[in-house]
């Protein structure tokens, strides 16, 4: 059963109760009290979806383990379509802001809880208070910013021997200095056929024959974006094919999914009767349509995804969609899509990976000069486990 979300008793609404449960805990043996563990989330998207393999072997090595998340309302949905979590609280601080007084309340809020062990995914100060200040026995994170007192069981990175970010959080499932073990459980988000429908009444339309879904945003910043004249043409390229295309991410990506439309309605102005035109609404932009549960159940739904290196390609892996993503300023060697079916995408060129929210050299290369042709024949080859490939080239 998915977790429900539900915004436990934060700081600022006083009182000293517990906070509100948003699913009965999983139930232990008659008699006994299940092994409860409070897992303080990342505040991205992509890494929430990273963070699932050490959620797993957590419950693999407790079996009967209950594992509820404090998380920000921007990740939360995304640790509902976890089997692992339990329940979710809501984490209210914006970030940066310390607010130690708020943080101590919340703490001995969720101490009421009895948590043996919490897992701190962030590496900042403020993020260990809570735990610290709700007295749980294990504090189990990196050391981080001077956090000698507020964890007892601390890690030392080795980025070497942990290149990827999904292994430095399964790490925290070993003893410090333990070797990771191999492979990593893959990230599984779930997915009903009853939300997806949901999801689509939602933005009132119905599941198209053949969909492609693109994910043209990037929250880190535009050196992470494939340009959107290209994601136009792509566009152009798969409607020619049958397929409808959905532009998918938040109100933020609204402006550049418009930027698409328009560049994909003036490659079909300029191409003038030539070929069979793609049939009205072909290309459609979703981009701050959809809560982050509903754009999730769209992705479910895609026979193809195209995405940056954003959250939303982490969402797409987790589904287990055919995808290909898109790098530019950052590495697939750190935060790659973890899924068989993805497809990775980049130049390599020397100035990249800089991990830059702008290009510092004011060309960007790594993505302008990723063509569209070599982003469609790895499209293509993407849906070569699926019936339509024989149809589409």
């Amino acid at each position: 059963m998915n977790a429900s979300v539900e915004r436990a008793d934060a700081p600022s609404c006083g009182g000293d109760e517990s906070p509100e449960s948003a699913v009965a805990p999983q139930s232990a043996a008659p008699g006994l009290r299940a092994l409860r563990a409070l897992l303080v989330a990342p505040a991205w998207i992509g890494d929430t979806v990273l963070a699932q393999p050490l959620l797993a072997r957590l419950q693999e090595r407790t079996p009967g383990l209950v594992i509820d998340a404090l998380a920000s309302p921007w990740t939360a949905p995304v640790l509902a379509r976890m089997p692992q979590i339990s329940r979710i609280f809501d984490n209210p601080f914006a970030h940066g802001a310390l607010a130690i007084g708020e943080r101590r309340r919340l703490g001995r809020r969720l101490a009421a809880e009895g948590y043996a062990r919490a897992y701190v995914l962030p590496n900042s100060l403020k993020s260990a208070l809570v735990p610290f200040f709700a007295g749980i026995p294990e504090r189990i994170g990196f050391t981080g910013e001077s956090r000698l007192i507020l964890l007892n069981r601390r890690h030392t990175l080795d980025g070497e021997a942990l290149p990827q970010m999904a292994e430095r959080f399964a790490q925290l499932a070993e003893a410090p200095g333990a070797p990771l073990p191999r492979p990593l459980p893959l990230p599984r988000l779930e997915s009903s056929a009853a939300q997806q429908t949901e999801a689509l009444a939602a933005v009132g339309l119905a599941r198209p024959t053949r969909l492609a879904v693109f994910c043209p945003g990037a929250e880190y910043g535009p050196a992470k974006r494939w340009p959107a004249e290209h994601f136009a043409h792509l566009a152009e390229e798969l409607t020619a094919r049958g397929f409808a295309v959905w532009l998918l991410g938040s109100a933020k990506d609204h402006a550049i999914g418009e930027t698409v439309l328009a560049a994909y309605a003036a490659r079909r102005a300029s191409a003038g009767a030539a070929g069979a035109p793609p049939a009205d609404g072909a290309l459609r932009n979703l981009c701050g349509a959809t809560a982050l549960a509903q754009a999730i159940d769209l992705i479910a739904l895609a026979d193809l995804v195209v995405c940056n290196d954003s959250g939303l390609m982490h969402v797409a892996a987790a589904l287990g969609r055919p995808q290909v993503a898109l790098y530019g300023s950052s590495s697939p060697g750190f935060t790659p899509p973890l899924s068989p079916r993805a497809t990775v995408l980049r130049l390599g060129l020397p100035c990249s990976p800089c991990f830059k929210r702008d290009c510092p050299l004011g060309h960007l290369d790594c993505l302008v000069k990723l063509d569209v042709d070599r982003v469609l024949k790895a499209c293509l080859a993407a849906l070569a486990t699926h019936a339509l490939v024989g149809e589409l080239a």
